[in-house]
């Protein structure tokens, strides 16, 4: 089990408890000392102070935990680094089998969102290329002190037994549905050409992507499935 974000270890000594092994990544100096003498009793924890971001989370896991097994992940995030953190996990080369997650509801909202939704995205398809995403449940606003302006969630994140499709290029992937993305407003087809160019051999090598594909280029990107996504980069490294 991995925690990010301990804080004064309140969580940590419930996962202890429950937990063959914790290890949990604490970035501010100041939370060491009251997290090792909380956690004092329990063997099975260790505290990291480093900053998860710059964490090789292989080599951690190797270094902490006695046997190469699939991680959890617990975490309560700042709202203004959650989407970092947990692509850090997720392009990472450990094995995270489960990711329990409390964040500011509109950011879950987009990372479990469907096609054709408001809240779809570039995040969405991030996130659910390697993952299942279900929000569990609402934690309002109001039972924390001092209230903050928005409502939290708690988003349960399930690894797939494989991505959630097959793409040639995964590099080449993303980078596609970014740019679908680019202007929301704005139509496939004009996003393609802001982001890859307007040359007259791209607009043909866009163009018969698209028409490979099956996508029509006045669709806009968040009426497309992670399936047509696929399609649409796997025909346009093929070009």
């Amino acid at each position: 089990m991995i925690e990010v974000g301990p804080g004064i270890g309140a969580l940590t000594e419930q996962l202890a408890r429950n937990a063959k092994q914790v290890v949990a990544f604490e970035i501010d100096d100041r939370l060491i000392p009251v997290l090792k003498e909380t956690l004092a009793i329990y063997q099975n924890v260790t505290v990291i102070n480093k900053d998860i971001l710059k964490t090789d989370l292989k080599q951690e896991a190797v270094a902490c935990f006695e046997q190469e097994l699939p991680i959890k992940v617990v975490a309560n995030l700042p709202y203004y680094i959650t989407t970092p953190i947990m692509l850090h996990f997720l392009e990472s080369d450990l094995l995270v089998e489960e990711m329990v997650v409390m964040m500011q509801k509109e950011v879950a909202d987009r990372i479990s969102a469907k096609p054709g939704t408001k809240a779809y995205g570039s995040l969405s398809i991030a996130v659910q290329y390697y993952m299942e995403a279900v929000v569990a449940f609402i934690v309002p606003k109001t039972v924390f002190m001092p209230q903050p302006n928005v409502d939290s969630a708690i988003l349960k994140l399930t690894r797939r037994n494989k991505p959630a499709v097959t793409v040639t290029d995964e590099k080449s992937f993303f980078r596609l549905t970014k740019a679908a993305f680019n202007q929301r407003r704005k139509t496939l087809w004009n996003n393609l050409q802001a982001v890859y160019g307007k040359e007259e051999e791209t607009k043909t090598w866009l163009a018969k992507s698209l028409a490979q594909a099956h996508i029509d280029p006045k669709r806009r990107g968040e009426t497309l499935s992670i399936e047509e996504f696929a399609a649409l980069s796997n025909a346009m490294v093929e070009k």
